[in-house]
């Protein structure tokens, strides 16, 4: 009897330990959504950028990115990507402020990173709010296949000769 008292009082204090590292885990990962006003931005395309990821200025988590959805409607938006975000309220951004999808590693992961301008008009801050200068992320399948492309070029393209030598 004195065994399996002894067994489940150090069972319930592992669970008790194991559940405080858990809200431990959770309060450092910085895994909120954060509550604030919302902003909008096109892109060409989102490679990778998924609802709930950070926003970010200077490594920084000031917002989450809440929906994403393609604009079907005709007109000179259509087929780009409007990604709604929310950003802290204490966050104020110039108009010219630019949005780009970065990579946090060479392995993946992407967060919406922005770039405050230097306008002294604000982005709006009512739910309306839109940033105009955006940046698609850059893919590294293209990259590579850019560099070998361009690597065969050069190598077909004949070598001058210099003017004075002689075959």
């Amino acid at each position: 009897m004195g065994r399996s008292m002894f067994e489940t009082v150090l069972g319930a204090v592992v669970v008790a330990v194991a559940a405080l590292f858990l809200v431990f885990a959770y309060k450092s990962s910085d895994l909120h959504v954060v509550q604030g006003y919302e902003i909008n931005a096109n892109f060409p395309m989102v490679d990778g950028l998924k609802e709930g990821i950070d926003v970010k200025i200077n490594g920084v988590k000031v917002g989450t990115v809440v929906g994403m959805n393609l604009i079907t409607d005709p007109g000179p938006n259509q087929f780009l990507v409007k990604v709604r975000m929310t950003v802290d309220p204490a966050v104020r951004l110039p108009t010219d402020t630019l949005a780009h999808i970065a990579s946090e590693s060479l392995l993946g992961g992407k967060y919406m990173s922005l770039e405050p301008g230097v306008e002294d008009d604000m982005v709006k801050t009512d739910g309306t709010g839109r940033i105009t200068r955006t940046q698609a992320p850059m893919r590294l399948d293209d990259l590579i296949g850019q560099m070998i492309y361009s690597n065969k070029r050069s190598d077909a393209a004949p070598a001058k000769q210099p003017a004075d030598a002689h075959p």
